[in-house]
């Protein structure tokens, strides 16, 4: 079991969205927060906050398989990372071809994904401790459908779009609302009232 199977547990018993992902942030459940003592947060803060360490972010906050150190950092990064996509295609007229990474980023930005650990198949990650799998429509596409292998064990699927201003819109869907229940693949398709 690892320090982090708490965060499975902590929508059923009635935590919010909001203090999981402080969860997911510090690595501490909701109901453990009153036995931290305040010295050692300031502490730790204090020694956060000091600039002349470059691996002040990575002591607070330890990575897991697929999971980011910070998820503030990961905002950051996704902001960058976008900023650069849109600056490249500005500069070039083509696209760099990151839109599955991005998507999944944006996923656990906006959806709370939490990311299963690389080369893991059949879904990407779980949101509310349902298996998720996540597909990404380019600026490149036109359409807003997408096919996903029916064979996948997943229980939801996020469908994220990203148009040609690089706006992000997403949209989840159960896996009995999928078109196609016969054949191999299994089709969603984003529409107006997205996320």
């Amino acid at each position: 079991m690892s320090d982090w199977d708490f965060l499975d547990d902590l929508s059923e018993l009635g935590y919010s969205a909001e203090e999981i992902s402080d969860a997911l942030g510090c690595g501490v459940a909701p109901c453990e927060w009153e036995y931290i003592h305040p010295e050692w947060v300031d502490a730790e803060l204090a020694q956060a906050t000091d600039e002349s360490d470059p691996l002040n972010n990575k002591r607070l906050f330890k990575s897991r398989d697929g999971y980011p150190y910070s998820t503030l950092e990961q905002i950051s990064v996704f902001e960058d990372l976008v900023d650069c996509a849109a600056r490249h295609f500005e500069n070039t007229g083509r696209y760099l071809q990151i839109w599955g990474e991005l998507g999944e980023i944006y996923a656990e930005i906006a959806f709370n994904l939490r990311r299963h650990a690389t080369h893991h198949s059949g879904s990407d990650g779980t949101i509310d401790g349902k298996l998720v799998e996540v597909k990404t429509i380019s600026p490149e596409k036109s359409g807003d459908q997408v096919l996903v292998r029916r064979q996948g064990e997943f229980e939801q699927l996020l469908i994220v779009r990203i148009d040609k201003d690089f706006t992000f819109k997403g949209k989840i869907f159960n896996r009995d609302q999928l078109k196609g229940l016969t054949g191999k693949y299994l089709r969603g398709s984003l529409n107006s009232d997205d996320r």
